[in-house]
C-alpha cells in the first residue's frame, strides 16, 4: 500500500458518523488527541506510508461554533451570511424556500425558532438537518478552510480527500428542481444540470487550493469526492491546476457485462488523458454496498441503497467470485486503484443488520424505506476468537458484526493460498513490480463476452460469458481471481493476469 485515507476524525456530535464536523483543528475524544493524529501521521511516514485526511467542506455541524453564532445573531447578519438561510415562501414563510430534497430523504431545508421564540427563517442542509450548508460566495468561508488546509499541511499531511467536492457551490436563484436526488450528477431532465451539483463555481475553489498545496514541499494531494458524470465532467476536476485526482463513481456504478466495462474503462481513459491526469478507479467505500454483495445482485439491477432483513438479499458466492474477478481486472488497469477496508477479505455487506441498531440518518430521514449505509461500516474481523473479532477488549462495536464474518477473519486468511487476503496481496505486489499503475491500456481482440487487454508486459483476460474459454497459446499464467478448469480453461467470472 502506498497511503491511507482516514474517514473523519475531528470533534463531532456524529449526527452522520463525522461528517457534521463541529471543529476542523482537533481530534474527537472517541478517537484519542490531537498528539496523538502528529504520532500516527510520524509513524505512518516512516513505514513509507502517506497519509491523506477527509476534509467536509459543503457543510458543517449545527454544533459548529458558526452555525451557533448564526442562530443567536438573527436575519440578515453577518453570521448567517457563512450559511445559506432564506425566508420561506408562503403568506406567512410557513413553505421552505425551494422544493430541494436531502440526499438522506426528506426536504433539504429546516426552519429554525428564533431567539425571541418566533417561527423564522430557513437553512438549507443537503444532507442530515445537523449539516447545514456553508455560503461558499462569502470570502470569509473561503479564507477559513484555507487557513484549515494549513493547519494540516503544518501537521503533516500528506492529502486530503474531499468530501462532496462537486457540492460547494449552488445556483445563484436556487431554483426549484423537480425531480428526486440521484448518486451520479449529469445532464439531468429536460437537459438541465441539477442548481445544486457540479456548478463551475467549485472550479475556482480548487485551483486556490492547489496553489496552496503546490507552496508545500513534497508531494500534496487532492482527492475529489464528485459524483459527476459523463467522464468529461469529472475530468474537469483534475485540470493541472486543480485537483490530483478524482473517485470514478461511473465505473464503480458500472454493470457486471463486458461491454459496460469496456465503454466506461474507455470513456474514463480517453477523458482523464485528455486533461493529462491520473483516472482513479474504486469498487466499494463506505457509501455503498460492498461489492462482494453488490455483484451478486441481477446484472442490471439498480444498486440498492443498502440492504437490509427481509430484504431481496444477494448471491453470496457469486457475488464473491465476480468480486475477485472485479479486483484483479481493476488492479491491472492505469492509474490510481483505492480499496476500501475491509474488502481485501472478501467481506460481503452486513445484511442482517438490525433495524434498531442503524446509525445512518438515511435510515431514519427516509422513514425506513431505505436501510442507508451502515452495512458496509460495521468493523472489520481481525481475529476469529477475539471479543467482536479484535476490533476491541470486549464483543460490543460501534455496530454489530455478524456471527458470519469469523471466517473472513485476517487471521484466517493470512497465509491460506487462494484466499481473498492473499489475492490481493499478490496482486498488489505485481501491480507495484510490473509498474502497472504508470503503464498504459490496449485493447485486444476478443469475443463479445470477454474483455481482453495489455497494460505492458501484463495481459490481462476477464471472461464474463457463460461457457469456459481456453488460455492464449503460450501464455504464462501470473495470477487469477480463482482456479482454471481442469483443462485449463477460464472459466465464467473469473480474471487472469498473463505474461506472453
Amino acid at each position: 500500500m502506498d497511503a491511507v485515507w482516514l474517514s473523519p476524525f475531528y470533534p463531532s456530535p456524529q449526527a452522520d458518523a463525522g461528517y457534521d464536523v463541529a471543529d476542523y483543528r482537533d481530534v474527537d475524544p472517541i478517537f484519542g488527541r490531537l498528539a496523538d493524529a502528529d504520532k500516527l501521521i510520524t509513524e505512518a511516514h516512516t513505514r513509507g506510508l502517506r497519509v491523506i485526511v477527509d476534509l467536509v467542506p459543503n457543510h458543517t455541524s449545527s454544533e459548529h461554533r458558526w452555525f451557533r453564532a448564526a442562530l443567536a445573531a438573527g436575519p440578515g447578519s453577518h453570521e448567517r451570511q457563512r450559511y445559506i438561510f432564506r425566508d420561506g415562501r408562503g403568506a406567512n414563510g410557513e413553505e421552505p424556500p425551494n422544493d430541494w430534497q436531502s440526499v438522506f430523504g426528506g426536504g433539504a431545508w429546516t426552519r429554525i425558532t428564533e431567539s425571541d421564540g418566533r417561527p423564522g427563517q430557513w437553512y438549507l442542509h443537503l444532507f442530515d438537518p445537523g449539516q447545514p450548508d456553508l455560503n461558499w460566495d462569502r470570502p470569509e468561508v473561503r479564507a477559513e478552510f484555507l487557513d484549515i488546509l494549513r493547519f494540516w499541511l503544518d501537521r503533516g499531511v500528506d492529502g486530503f480527500r474531499v468530501d462532496v467536492a462537486h457540492g460547494l457551490v449552488k445556483q445563484a436563484d436556487l431554483a426549484d428542481w423537480h425531480y428526486p436526488q440521484e448518486p451520479l450528477s449529469g445532464e439531468g431532465r429536460e437537459g438541465q444540470r441539477p442548481p445544486m451539483w457540479d456548478q463551475d463555481g467549485v472550479h475556482e475553489i480548487y485551483r486556490e487550493w492547489r496553489g496552496l498545496l503546490n507552496s508545500y514541499p513534497g508531494d500534496r494531494i487532492l482527492v475529489a469526492e464528485a459524483w459527476v458524470q459523463p467522464a468529461e465532467r469529472l475530468a474537469a476536476y483534475v485540470r493541472p491546476d486543480e485537483m490530483h485526482q478524482a473517485f470514478n463513481f461511473e465505473y464503480l456504478e458500472a454493470a457486471w457485462t463486458a461491454p459496460a466495462q469496456y465503454a466506461v474503462i474507455t470513456r474514463s481513459l480517453t477523458a482523464s488523458e485528455a486533461v493529462d491526469a491520473p483516472t482513479t478507479w474504486v469498487l466499494s467505500n463506505h457509501d455503498v454496498l460492498r461489492h462482494a454483495s453488490r455483484l451478486g445482485l441481477p446484472v442490471g439491477q439498480t444498486r440498492p441503497n443498502g440492504i437490509g432483513i427481509g430484504d431481496p438479499q444477494p448471491d453470496g458466492v457469486l457475488g464473491l467470485r465476480r468480486a475477485r474477478a472485479a479486483t484483479l481486472l481493476m488492479l491491472a488497469l492505469p492509474g490510481s486503484a483505492y480499496l476500501f477496508q475491509g474488502e481485501e477479505l472478501g467481506l460481503p455487506e452486513h445484511m442482517a443488520l438490525p433495524d434498531e441498531t442503524r446509525q445512518d440518518p438515511t435510515w431514519t430521514r427516509s422513514s425506513g424505506a431505505m436501510r442507508g449505509r451502515d452495512g458496509c461500516r460495521v468493523p472489520i474481523p481481525w481475529q476469529a476468537d477475539s471479543p467482536s473479532y479484535g476490533f476491541g477488549p470486549t464483543d460490543a462495536s460501534w455496530l454489530p458484526q455478524p456471527a458470519i464474518w469469523a471466517e473472513y477473519a485476517v487471521d484466517r486468511q493470512r497465509g491460506v493460498p487462494g484466499s481473498t487476503y492473499e489475492m490481493y496481496r499478490t496482486a498488489l505486489r505485481l501491480r507495484r513490480e510490473l509498474a502497472l499503475g504508470t503503464g498504459a491500456l490496449c485493447w485486444l481482440e476478443s469475443p463479445d463476452e470477454v474483455l481482453a487487454f495489455r497494460n505492458g508486459r501484463l495481459r490481462v483476460i476477464t471472461n464474463f460469458g457463460d461457457a469456459p474459454i481456453p488460455l492464449p497459446d503460450g501464455a504464462e499464467l501470473l495470477h487469477a481471481s480463482a482456479p482454471l478448469d481442469t483443462d485449463g480453461h477460464i472459466p465464467t467470472d473469473v480474471t487472469v493476469w498473463l505474461l506472453g
